[in-house]
């Protein structure tokens, strides 16, 4: 029996020849990253204790995006830890306030195909777009990747995600990827790789493919994962890296199963509050009133995103009562809105362009929400109080959906404002 991408991966990394699912092993890590909230201020103080210093500088990212700007003392005191540290040991992989980690990694080409790569944070799982075993540990596992370059793990399974046929106008991979979790649960995937594939994956850009795999985290994945193609190749050129397509799973490979969707058949659909899992077509949400709409996150304030809702809001106003806030995923996303007018048409609808990082998609950072607050946003997780107040309702929804709420100021299908048939 052939292996699955996965597996090839983590044999690579742990010197052999194959693996096979529940082999537990130690991994060389190829590239580890960590961020203000989950990195310096948390490990420092075991490696000065421990006496000892990280095991390669040059294969370390280090980001600021949660507490940027910062918003009180302790959020600066973070800050300045992250910046001491940096300058401590040299990594020249500094980002702060240049965009939020998990979009950085795969815009500056940090992950490539076949890699190793280890992040703080469960979202980590992003960069598996690229072709690379992604995944998030924790502080504690951090510190030692910091201080070995190594890390353990149990060999996952893999789901093949088959998504044929194509998504239709004013559907997006956030629609699908928020179908397949309400279809299967948010532990539908636990502890599994998925990889994706089929007819509407080779015709998605990296940003939306990017979604899908990002959203692994909330089916309980261990990874996801999209084999390099010529989609993926183009794009890292376009970064100045020269790779091959693949590698890819064997055509024997074990697969655990198989979960087939026809892309056409997804319509725009929403996540009821507090529960990410909870997912019906945004046409059947009925009278859902609010007060805030969010574009944000790593999840959803990439550059489509924002032109997703440019879309929508050209040539329109914000609701009454409703504030729209944006806070793009990076700088290079802002800065491309605003050079091809994204942005002015954002603002002229009267959306409120905040700083790039995290924001409120994590609950500390601007924007956050008040008690009785009824929002929809472009985010990951809608649990209770995970954007401010556990007094206040998220809903999530695509770019599209989070703009036509915020003229509607109601969730309604966003097909309506797009000419688009439903």
């Amino acid at each position: 029996m052939g292996m699955t991408l996965a597996e090839k991966i983590i044999a690579r990394a742990g010197g052999r020849d194959e693996v096979r699912p529940d082999d537990v092993l130690w991994v060389e890590v190829d590239v580890a990253m960590t961020h203000d909230s989950s990195g310096p201020r948390r490990f420092w103080p075991a490696l000065k204790e421990l006496g000892v210093g990280i095991w390669d500088p040059d294969k370390l990212v280090i980001v600021a995006d949660h507490y940027v700007p910062a918003a009180d003392v302790g959020s600066a005191r973070i800050l300045q830890t992250t910046r001491e540290f940096v300058e401590e040991y040299g990594i020249s992989r500094f980002h702060e306030a240049e965009g939020i980690s998990h979009t950085l990694m795969v815009e500056k080409a940090y992950v490539r195909p076949g890699m190793m790569y280890v992040g703080g944070d469960s979202h980590s799982l992003t960069a598996g777009v690229l072709g690379c075993f992604a995944i998030g540990v924790g502080s504690t596992d951090m510190l030692g990747i910091v201080a070995t370059g190594r890390t353990w793990l149990r060999v996952p399974r893999t789901i093949r995600v088959q998504i044929d046929h194509e998504l239709s106008a004013g559907v997006t991979a956030k629609d699908l990827i928020l179908s397949i979790i309400g279809d299967q649960g948010m532990d539908g995937g636990l502890y599994r790789v998925l990889e994706f594939g089929g007819e509407a994956i080779s015709g998605m850009d990296i940003e939306e493919r990017s979604v899908l795999t990002n959203m692994c985290a909330e089916i309980g994945a261990k990874s996801g994962i999209v084999p390099a193609d010529s989609t993926t190749v183009s794009y890292l050129a376009e970064r100045g890296v020269d790779v091959p397509e693949g590698p890819f799973s064997d055509d024997d490979a074990g697969f655990e199963a198989t979960w087939s969707y026809d892309a056409a058949a997804v319509v725009p659909v929403v996540a009821r509050p507090h529960k990410h899992d909870d997912v019906i077509p945004a046409a059947a949400a009925g009278e859902a009133w609010l007060t805030r709409a969010y574009i944000g996150a790593c999840t959803g304030a990439k550059y489509r995103d924002l032109a997703m809702a440019a879309e929508v809001l050209a040539g329109r106003k914000v609701a009454s009562g409703v504030l729209l806030q944006v806070a793009p995923a990076s700088r290079a996303a802002l800065r491309q809105a605003m050079e091809n007018g994204v942005a002015q048409t954002l603002m002229d609808a009267g959306a409120h362009i905040l700083s790039t990082g995290c924001g409120a998609c994590p609950g500390i950072g601007t924007g956050v929400l008040g008690p009785g607050e009824v929002c929809i946003s472009t985010t990951s997780r809608n649990a209770r109080g995970r954007m401010g107040s556990p007094d206040s309702e998220v809903w999530l929804g695509s770019p599209y959906s989070v703009a036509a709420a915020a003229v509607a100021g109601r969730v309604i299908d966003p097909r309506e404002l797009l000419a688009v048939p439903a």
